[in-house]
């Protein structure tokens, strides 16, 4: 492990919610696996989708949602596309 991740995990441990909410603000945005039963709590405008499903949403690091899709690959690149390091939210 280097130094700098130790010192982030450090400071990570040590901040309040809304400093963690803009760490990698404008850089940095999370892809997170949902079921279709979380859509519209997300994503109002979606369309209805069939209960049961799995999909994918990506988040910008504050955790606004950009984008819903039914693959990870898919949200990746999105998020290449638009200049984001994506990372998974397990």
């Amino acid at each position: 492990m280097s130094e700098g991740h130790v010192a982030f995990e450090y400071e990570a441990r040590n901040a309040s919610p809304e400093t963690l909410a803009t760490l990698g603000e404008g850089h940095i945005a999370y892809v997170k696996q949902i079921r279709s039963e979380d859509v519209p709590g997300l994503f109002p405008e979606a369309p209805k989708i069939a209960p049961g499903l799995k999909l994918f949403a990506l988040h910008a690091a504050d955790g606004t949602p950009i984008m819903l899709t039914d693959s990870r690959e898919a949200a990746v690149a999105n998020a290449w596309s638009n200049e984001l390091q994506a990372v998974s939210v397990h």
